[in-house]
């Protein structure tokens, strides 16, 4: 594991001399990264406020913690198939057909709860279906940004679409808490389902050049298959693989109980909003000391190190009971968080070769996820 992680910080990482603000000169990666970043915003409003929402239809933490298995199930149940779709049939046109789905769900679930007609079943149910939405989308997305940026500029794209998503992670759950306690979760919810309109737009401008596959077609089962025989024979993937899986197993406690530890704290969502929204700002200085730390710690010091600390987090929050202690700690959480995900993740996207790359990182969310749902569960 040693030798993988050092050839992602020496090779992935050796344009790292390029400015990281280099793929902002192309304006359709520029535009659409700020469509994303609405959207993303959107996205955590609707996951702070179904957290929420599941709070005062029921009492029980189970269906709360349900709520994270809601979300993550559809990337365990969905990834295998998603990633060979992703590789087989058009991106652009794929894309425009998840959002579109997702729109549609996160119409039903304003209206529901604007109505007072939700229930904890009917939120599981619609929350399930807009994570399939994303679980469908996720890999192409992921994949399309060879075709959206030149190759000497990935490495500085891939790490500004980190910095969106966790800009988005900062704003949208104290926004969402203070959206939820001036107007209500059904306000949030509106919000959120406008917000995919900028990505259809962008999306749907996009001139995707036609792409001339010089390889027989493939169907969706051979394309699956292909892919597991792919990883089956890439020792440096499977030793990726069985790290985060271990690691997030056990982390998704976080997720799965913060909305029942943070109601524990205060009745008001903004407190929610605000751990989540320190979560974020601690993303944000993760990713600038993870540029740092690239060229004078190990890495595999750095990526430990960060399992170490976000474990840590995990004992305040249970231990501890006082709501301004755990923001200031959880900061530390987000930035252990960043600096884990962002080096996996990008040591995803450089080792998958263009033919498959949709399907292996299909298959690592696929783990990621089913870790997730599993130890949200439990």
């Amino acid at each position: 594991m040693l030798d993988l992680l050092h050839y992602l910080w020496v090779e992935n990482f050796a344009t790292q001399s390029l400015s990281p603000w280099r793929p902002l000169r192309i304006p359709l990666f520029r535009n659409l990264l700020i469509a994303d970043l609405v959207s993303d915003i959107g996205t955590f409003m609707q996951s702070v406020g179904a957290a929420w929402l599941m709070t005062s239809l029921t009492t029980s933490p189970m269906y709360v913690a349900l709520i994270q298995t809601a979300s993550a199930l559809p990337f365990f149940v969905l990834a295998l198939p998603a990633g060979s779709i992703g590789d087989i049939f058009d991106r652009r046109k794929l894309i425009l057909r998840t959002e579109s789905w997702m729109l549609g769900l996160a119409v039903v679930l304003a209206a529901t709860t604007i109505t007072h007609t939700m229930t904890p079943w009917l939120l599981l149910l619609l929350t399930f279906g807009l994570s399939a939405g994303d679980a469908i989308e996720a890999p192409t997305w992921r994949a399309i940004f060879p075709e959206l940026v030149p190759k000497e500029v990935l490495p500085p794209a891939l790490a500004l679409n980190g910095i969106e998503f966790n800009l988005a992670r900062a704003v949208g759950p104290g926004l969402a808490g203070l959206i939820i306690a001036v107007a209500g979760v059904g306000t949030a919810f509106v919000l959120n389902a406008l917000s995919f309109l900028g990505v259809i737009a962008v999306i749907a401008r996009w001139k995707r050049p036609a792409r001339k596959n010089q390889l027989p077609a493939e169907t969706l089962g051979g394309a699956t298959i292909a892919a597991l025989r792919y990883v089956r024979y890439s020792p440096d993937i499977q030793k990726l693989l069985f790290r985060s899986a271990c690691v997030i197993f056990f982390t998704s406690a976080f997720w799965a109980l913060l909305p029942a530890v943070a109601r524990g704290l205060t009745e008001s969502s903004l407190g929610y909003g605000l751990l989540l929204g320190f979560f974020g700002v601690g993303a944000v200085i993760g990713a600038v000391v993870l540029q740092r730390a690239r060229s004078k710690l190990l890495v595999e010091w750095v990526v430990s190190g960060a399992t170490v600390v976000f474990a840590g987090v995990i004992l305040a929050l249970a231990t501890l009971h006082r709501l301004p202690l755990l923001c200031f700690l959880i900061l530390f959480g987000g930035a252990a968080w960043t600096v884990f995900m962002s080096t996996f993740n990008t040591l995803v996207q450089n080792l998958a070769p263009d033919w498959v790359r949709a399907r292996v990182l299909a298959i690592y969310l696929f783990v990621f996820q089913g870790s997730v749902a599993l130890g949200s569960t439990l």
